[in-house]
């Protein structure tokens, strides 16, 4: 399978899925600060949301470029990933015009919790399409923090205990828990993350 045509699509529907969530910004009603205030809580959401795509695709770009073989498994893994993403303007909206109800917030969590299972079969099915003939670039998808990370049952299960505590204690707190998630996985890429060239 054309591999540029499937990065291509992808690109093309992350544009689409940033571009509705800017939109649901209101503009106030009023020249004041104040007004601007009263769209506060939405603005977080969408920078916790914006700051969400942008490590999402950092990560999901760093695996196409590098493998060699596109399967139908993996082009269906994919169209599942952006399924989860394309979720995001809703939860991200209702989230936060509800910030402080739970309800809402664990719709916003729901959401992400099926985003790091479709990257997860999607680079599980990454490594597998490229582990006979090119074992190094397997390796590689292989050594990426969200892999690791999503290999783990223990993280599956730390993160369902710790993300239902908190949206029942205080549901702001499971948007922190989700920013300090994506820091960590922003940050810590692997070392030719920003210089590798494509295929």
């Amino acid at each position: 399978m054309n591999k540029s045509r499937v990065e291509a699509f992808t690109d093309a529907v992350v544009a689409i899925v940033m571009t509705i969530m800017v939109l649901e910004f209101k503009v106030p009603d009023e020249p004041t600060f104040k007004a601007l205030a009263a769209n506060m809580s939405y603005l977080v959401a969408y920078l916790i949301s914006f700051l969400f795509i942008g490590v999402a695709w950092y990560n999901h770009h760093y695996m196409l470029t590098l493998t060699k073989h596109v399967t139908k498994r993996v082009y269906w893994l994919n169209n599942f990933w952006i399924l989860t993403m394309s979720l995001l303007p809703v939860s991200t909206a209702w989230a936060g015009k509800f910030m402080a109800k739970p309800q809402p917030e664990l719709f916003y969590f729901i959401v992400f919790l099926l985003w790091e299972l479709a990257y997860a079969l999607l680079s599980h099915a990454l490594v597998q399409a490229n582990a006979t003939d090119h074992p190094e670039i397997a390796a590689k998808i292989k050594a990426m923090l969200p892999y690791r990370m999503n290999a783990r049952p223990l993280f599956w299960v730390a993160t369902l205990v710790v993300a239902g505590l908190i949206l029942f204690v205080w549901p702001p707190l499971s948007m922190v828990f989700t920013v300090v998630e994506l820091i960590t996985m922003g940050i810590r890429t692997t070392p030719d993350s920003d210089r590798i060239i494509g295929a």
